[in-house]
């Protein structure tokens, strides 16, 4: 391929890279404002917490229909609605008196995001070609990951010369430019008509979507057993262990709260390092070993960090999980998008992430509640030996010879199949 082709080929990408950097940015504005002005108004830590049940409860009420929505709806429309709504609800959060109306719009936004999340994927699989997919979704990686420390210091700077409400409104302006560039992508779905959705989403088209969600699950059994392991050494595991980080570095490892912000900061510079090298070097990696060995090694640095028993030693582990998150995440993106049916892609990624956020609350409640009536450390080395062991299984399953063609060759991609 010619240099001009390949920038030809690349142009969409990054517009679309941009846009998603753009946005990732203003969450994170909008996530530290959002939490101040609340810590302002209440003065109560307990009220700011509020604000992290909200995340999951707007996923568990949106996602057994959103699915229904997504696969029947023109993405980018959709994508460019969604930016815009949340961009107009953010801009109102400051003029709200009540916690109880902050809760309700900030509940509205995250359904918004709930259904943003799959349409995006699924607009992604759709635009990016099989063999350019590993190289974005490292660039993705790396663009979510730079947000995660960028986010974090615009932030700061806006509130030294303005104040929390002020960077609201600089997200709300954040997700209207996303919006905008968002327009600038081709239109991949010109001909898809809306089916009879379009009038009322009924209990039978629900269900009817449900079902085939479970059809493709019990016909796809491999595909779906790394789809919910990952996300229980990923996500599950991985959250429950992080809502207790902050009383295992004080009341554990007694570090202060200048030394617990240096090692987030080691944490950040672990996922920068890792995703800049993975951008590098992702097209000679095996989509097999990026998501079981990024895993295995991923969790290496979660059992480094709960059996630390010093600053160096927790500072290693942080960095050394947050170096491999960008691999292992680079990994399953590619997986899933070459082997979920694209058509279907909204339904199956709604219905997993509701169950994810069922077992998310779930098991973050039952180490929460033994942390407050045992040790933590005990309660964190158990979560993390659980996440090494499910890892392992991971591994194990990925590298699988009988099962190669899942990561060598598209299974699904782009082409229709019938349920």
């Amino acid at each position: 391929m010619t240099l001009s082709k390949r920038c030809v080929s690349w142009k969409y990408p990054s517009i679309l890279l941009f846009g998603i950097g753009v946005s990732n940015v203003g969450e994170w504005i909008y996530f530290i404002a959002l939490n101040l002005i609340v810590l302002e108004m209440t003065s109560s830590p307990l009220a700011v917490s509020g604000l992290y049940i909200i995340k999951p409860l707007a996923t568990l009420l949106t996602n057994f229909w959103a699915g229904s929505i997504i696969d029947r709806f023109n993405k980018r429309n959709l994508m460019v609605f969604l930016d815009i709504f949340r961009a107009v609800f953010i801009a109102l959060l400051p003029i709200m008196s009540s916690l109880s109306l902050i809760y309700f719009v900030v509940f509205i936004i995250n359904m918004a995001s709930s259904i943003f999340g799959p349409s995006s994927m699924t607009y992604i699989t759709k635009l990016i070609p099989h063999e350019q997919r590993k190289q974005f979704n490292s660039l993705h990686s790396l663009i979510t990951s730079g947000a995660f420390l960028i986010g974090p210091a615009i932030a700061g700077f806006l509130f030294m010369i303005g104040t929390p409400i002020f960077a609201i409104y600089i997200n709300a302006l954040a997700l209207l430019i996303s919006g905008m560039i968002t327009l600038l992508m081709p239109d991949i779905e010109k001909q898809k008509i809306v089916s009879p959705i379009n009038s009322e989403l009924s209990i039978k088209i629900i269900r009817n979507d449900l079902l085939a969600v479970i059809k493709f699950s019990r016909k796809s059994q491999y595909i779906m057993m790394i789809y919910m392991l990952f996300s229980c050494v990923m996500v599950i595991m991985a959250s429950a262990v992080d809502s207790l980080e902050a009383a295992f570095a004080k009341e554990v490892l007694f570090l202060s709260e200048s030394q617990y912000g240096f090692l987030v900061t080691i944490a950040g510079a672990g996922i920068v390092a890792g995703a800049i090298i993975n951008s590098i070097f992702v097209k000679n990696l095996k989509t097999s070993l990026t998501i079981g060995l990024g895993s295995v090694l991923v969790s290496v640095g979660y059992v480094i960090y709960a059996f630390s028993s010093s600053f160096i030693i927790a500072g290693i582990g942080f960095f050394i999980l947050a170096f491999f998150i960008s691999y292992a995440n680079t990994g399953f993106l590619t997986f899933y998008q070459n082997n979920i049916p694209v058509e279907m892609m909204g339904r199956i990624g709604s219905a997993y992430s509701l169950i994810q956020a069922v077992f998310v609350i779930a098991t973050t409640s039952i180490m929460g509640i033994a942390a407050n009536s045992t040790s933590i450390q005990v309660v964190v080395v158990i979560g993390v030996l659980v996440m090494m062991i499910l890892s392992i299984i991971l591994c194990i399953c990925s590298l699988l010879p009988s099962k190669k063609q899942f990561y060598e060759v598209k299974a699904y991609g782009n082409e229709t199949i019938s349920l």
